[in-house]
């Protein structure tokens, strides 16, 4: 699967819709002259932001796209209206969300979700209710393990078993350290997925949880020592694993072990809150492209987001997600009956119908099919602290382990093997 998924995205044509920056203006499909006019095509998406930290960037930049179609003659000269809810971290406030899109405002499809609690929440309402998200934030296991829902991002799974192989492969670890949160269907899952791709590897691998309420840098750093451990992996949210890191640099840890995390940390604010003390120690895994990319998309991905976004909307790897998210939504509408785009079952209809979508933004096809479970993107690059920023030290790398064998056999009954 390594070598052909990444067969097809090097020699593959890219079949999201074009975007093209012009000298004064960007232009989304179908780049007609004036605004789009009708009747609006109704879209929802869902964020988190409260404590443990923001996942807005994802719905902001889904509706900066949105906004550049709108301006740009719509979707079959019609717009999309996209309805945000911020589920503030709160279940019984995201299942309120889930309904009022759905239920009260009828959208079609919901596009852009990012949360950890709406979709452990709600994945069994969508799939009830017959409607798909295409989210770009997922951090819990019931977003990746149900039918309804499938992501343009990895989230933690995919991503710390990406950060562990190069661990494995590159930097010579044979027993890791996995620092999670102790929430079941994020940590626990995420880093006990770690441990079985090292025990698939005839080596060793430990979790170290945090309690989320109330976390213990020092005392999971030292249970991480007390392992045995040769190399520790940061898996924890930026806030938390820049503390985690800085109790390390206190004990003088950097050339103890070697240091890897998942993706949270691939933020242009990191490397100057931790300082030249990582520079060249600590190797992130970016579950998408590198956000300085030269790639068609990557360049209009930041074009619209300076166009259409705020300028305080962050640059990082959810508002990726949610810039692809909305894009390939766009082109898949775009290719549809206009009669039906207001029907929900068949615009979910077309949504599992999706196979081969690419961009240079992630590493293999984006595909949804009809199945208990997705998982398109796990394949991503490693980037390393370098001199206050990041250098990629490895290109795009199909993802490895026990984990992933069901995905492997769903993708090989759509012929992507």
């Amino acid at each position: 699967m390594k070598t052909t998924l990444k067969a097809m995205f090097l020699a593959g044509t890219v079949l999201a819709i074009p975007g093209v920056v012009l000298a004064d203006t960007v232009v989304c499909e179908p780049g007609n002259d004036g605004p789009a006019t009708g009747a609006p095509i109704r879209v929802g998406g869902i964020f988190g932001n409260a404590a443990p930290g923001d996942f807005s960037s994802a719905t902001r930049a889904a509706s900066a796209y949105f906004a550049c179609v709108n301006a740009s003659g719509g979707i079959h000269g019609r717009p999309v209206e996209y309805g945000v809810e911020n589920d503030q971290w709160n279940p019984e406030l995201a299942a309120q969300a889930a309904a009022k899109l759905v239920e009260d405002q009828g959208v079609v499809a919901l596009v852009g979700n990012a949360s950890f609690v709406e979709m452990s929440v709600n994945a069994s309402y969508y799939a009830r209710n017959g409607v798909m998200v295409m989210a770009s934030g997922c951090a819990v296991s019931e977003c990746f393990e149900s039918s309804n829902i499938v992501s343009t991002n990895q989230g933690p799974l995919a991503s710390s078993v990406g950060a562990a192989m190069y661990a494995v492969e590159d930097l010579g670890a044979t027993n890791i350290a996995c620092i999670g949160l102790a929430i079941p269907s994020v940590g626990n899952w995420s880093c006990g997925a770690v441990e079985s791709y090292m025990e698939a590897q005839g080596l060793r691998a430990s979790s170290v949880l945090m309690n989320p309420g109330a976390p213990d840098v020092n005392s999971s750093l030292l249970e991480a020592i007390a392992s045995g451990a040769d190399s520790i992996l940061v898996n924890l949210p930026a806030g938390l694993g820049i503390a985690f890191l800085g109790a390390a640099e206190q004990q003088a840890l950097r050339d103890v072990y070697t240091w890897t995390s998942s993706t949270p940390l691939y933020d242009v604010s990191v490397p100057g809150a931790l300082g030249s003390y990582w520079d060249g120690a600590l190797y992130v895994n970016a579950e998408l492209t590198p956000l300085d990319g030269e790639g068609e998309h990557a360049r209009h991905w930041r074009a619209v987001m300076d166009d259409y976004g705020r300028t305080d909307d962050p640059r990082d790897t959810f508002s990726q997600a949610g810039y692809l998210s909305a894009r390939f939504f766009t082109q898949l509408l775009s290719t549809m009956d206009p009669a039906e785009i207001d029907d929900r079952a068949a615009v979910t209809a077309a949504i599992q119908g999706i196979v081969g979508y690419e961009s240079d933004l992630i590493c293999g096809p984006y595909y949804v099919g009809v199945a208990d479970r997705h998982m398109p993107n796990r394949a991503g690059t490693m980037v390393r602290v370098s001199d206050g920023g990041f250098e990629v030290v490895r290109e795009c790398y199909e993802y490895e382990g026990p984990y992933f064998e069901p995905l492997i056999e769903a993708e090989r009954a759509l012929g992507l093997h």
